[in-house]
């Protein structure tokens, strides 16, 4: 079959003709019809994810497709179904899935990182049972395929993480896909949000997703300054959506007392470990916490918001694509030119 791949981190991706996937006993392969393209694939290029361990590979890890085969330990899904999963698919035996933390699950798979992934004719995915999804009728498989990563994470970090109240006030810092998906569901959930980036066509996205404020900081020296002249005292909630030193500094200066920062972007390479203005955190009593995916049983709620028409996920998705354009997409990912999401639909 035809599939993405490097053989070497930083080295050239190319379409090749891979073998046709083996499905795990406890797993399913799923025929792709639409993958997103995310900067998480773009980092695990670059080598800055060590569950990758063996080259060639296949990136890839949101996706939305049918399933094409299913393992003979797997008991509640049959072939044809259309289905979707989490990025981390918690085992379903480990501590923490039996404390309904799979996010973190201890031997946790990753399609795209811990296996081959999406972005290929097929991909073979374990713990069926426990982490396929299926899609509504109602929902295409582009938009469905968005909702995998950055949609998911997003919706964990605004509700679960960030415990988002109506009518608080959330600076999302950076608008790429996370950041573009928590002003929409922020906005959906009654929150107040307001949009940070350096450019116009994503501060623009922000405002037709819900975004009550938009600051562009190209020509801002403080930003946690205007936030807080924004908001009268800070925000409640900020979100570091891109994952730098400069981003995770502003949105933990952005809060208000006692506020809330989610770092939901990777902080990565050279940007790992920042120094971080512990003072204002003590002081203030701040709160700081990570947020890493969603579990499987928690995505009917964020369905549920899709499909009645209160998240417009739709509009995330800004581009489509053929899989042998993928490459070259792939490559430029870290010069932030994407607007929104762009998804693979043509395999």
């Amino acid at each position: 079959m035809q599939a993405v791949t490097f053989n070497e981190f930083r080295g050239p991706i190319s379409l090749s003709d891979v073998p046709e996937p083996e499905c795990p006993v406890d797993g399913a392969v799923i025929e792709v019809r639409a993958t997103g393209l995310c900067r998480s694939d773009w980092h695990g290029w670059q080598g800055h994810d060590a569950d990758i361990k063996d080259l060639p590979h296949v990136p890839g890890h949101e996706f939305a497709g049918v399933v094409a085969e299913v393992g003979v330990k797997v008991r509640h899904w049959k072939v044809g179904e259309r289905v979707t999963m989490p990025f981390v698919a918690g085992c379903g035996q480990c501590v923490e899935c039996a404390a309904g933390h799979p996010q973190v699950c201890d031997d946790q798979f990753q399609p795209g990182f811990t296996g081959w992934g999406s972005f290929a004719a097929r991909v073979a995915v374990r713990y069926a049972d426990f982490n396929l999804i299926r899609l509504p009728e109602e929902l295409d498989f582009e938009t469905a395929a968005s909702l995998g990563c950055r949609m998911a994470t997003s919706y964990r970090a605004v509700t679960a993480q960030g415990a988002l109240r109506p009518g608080e006030w959330v600076a999302v810092h950076g608008c790429g896909g996370v950041g573009l998906a928590a002003v929409a569901i922020a906005a959906a959930l009654g929150g107040r949000p307001i949009a940070v980036d350096i450019r116009d066509e994503p501060l623009k996205l922000a405002q037709a997703l819900g975004a009550q404020q938009i600051v562009n900081t190209s020509e801002i020296d403080d930003v946690p300054a205007v936030i807080r002249e924004l908001t009268g005292r800070g925000a409640d909630l900020s979100l570091d959506a891109l994952g730098s030193r400069v981003t995770a500094t502003n949105s933990i200066l952005s809060l208000r007392k006692r506020g809330r920062h989610v770092q939901v972007g990777l902080l990565a390479g050279d940007q790992a470990n920042p120094p971080l203005p512990m003072g204002p955190v003590i002081a203030n009593e701040l709160e700081i916490v990570g947020s890493h995916g969603l579990a499987a049983r928690e995505y009917p709620a964020l369905l549920d918001l899709v499909v009645t028409g209160r998240l417009a996920a739709a509009k995330l998705v800004t581009r489509t694509l053929t899989l042998s354009e993928a490459p070259a997409a792939l490559e430029t990912l870290n010069d932030f030119g994407e607007v929104g999401v762009a998804v693979i639909n043509k395999l």
